[in-house]
């Protein structure tokens, strides 16, 4: 019993000593990011046709914050990918620890993917969209703190879910999935997708279907994938 207790805090605290190379690793992102929010903005707002326009002197801290939080969450995702492999690499074997240490850099490029693919398809869509149903009929006139969260909604959710193939492949990796459990939830898996869809973007149809349509193929290439993951741990296995 003891030496179950032992193990236990022992796991907590290695976990707390990778939570905390995480936080400290956004902090300085965040420290670094807040002093060149003002770059960022400018190129964010450069190609907008209408002007941004601020409430009160709080609106300028929370752009300064959001981006700031943005940038540093952004290149906080390799850290995060990497003190999760540390804790969970004893549980893995050798060759196991090489092919998802190899995740790491595949996470953070599906996200900067994701994030791109938001920012230059789907967002310039649902805006140009939405602004033609306003012409003629109302003043354009935007705050700075509503179009900023009306583009993080657009963007920031596509870097995660991009991630969606490589986080599967390493739940497969280390046992925790397989594809044939993925075809058994795949109804559930849409149903839950088109949720999140219908949650991130605006309430129109069309903003809808080319939300879902990216994130069902997101699932099946993890399907996919996960499927040569389990297929090749299965032969491992055999040669062994």
């Amino acid at each position: 019993m003891k030496t179950h207790d032992m193990d236990l805090i022992g796991h907590f605290e290695e976990l707390r000593k990778r939570l905390i190379f995480v936080l400290g690793t956004f902090i300085l992102l965040f420290i670094a990011s807040f002093i060149y929010a003002q770059d960022l903005y400018h190129w964010l707002v450069k190609d907008l046709e209408v002007k941004l326009a601020i409430l009160g002197p709080s609106d300028i801290l929370w752009v300064y914050m959001i981006l700031s939080s943005i940038a540093a969450i952004a290149g906080t995702i390799p850290m995060a990918a990497y003190q999760t492999w540390l804790f969970v690499r004893p549980a893995l074997k050798e060759k196991e620890r090489k092919i998802t240490l190899a995740y790491i850099p595949a996470l953070f490029l599906l996200f900067f993917t994701g994030v791109c693919f938001g920012y230059f398809v789907i967002f310039p869509m649902v805006f140009q969209f939405l602004l033609s149903m306003s012409e003629d009929m109302f003043m354009t006139f935007f705050t700075t703190e509503k179009y900023f969260k009306f583009l993080i909604n657009m963007t920031l959710p596509f870097g995660f879910l991009f991630e969606l193939p490589v986080i599967i492949m390493f739940l497969t990796s280390v046992g925790v999935l397989n594809p044939y459990r993925l075809q058994k939830i795949r109804k559930y898996a849409y149903f839950i997708l088109i949720l999140i869809a219908i949650f991130i973007t605006p309430p129109d149809f069309l903003s809808d279907i080319l939300v879902v349509i990216p994130l069902i193929f997101l699932y099946e290439c993890s399907v996919l994938l996960s499927r040569v993951v389990y297929r090749r741990k299965q032969e491992t296995s055999l040669a062994v």
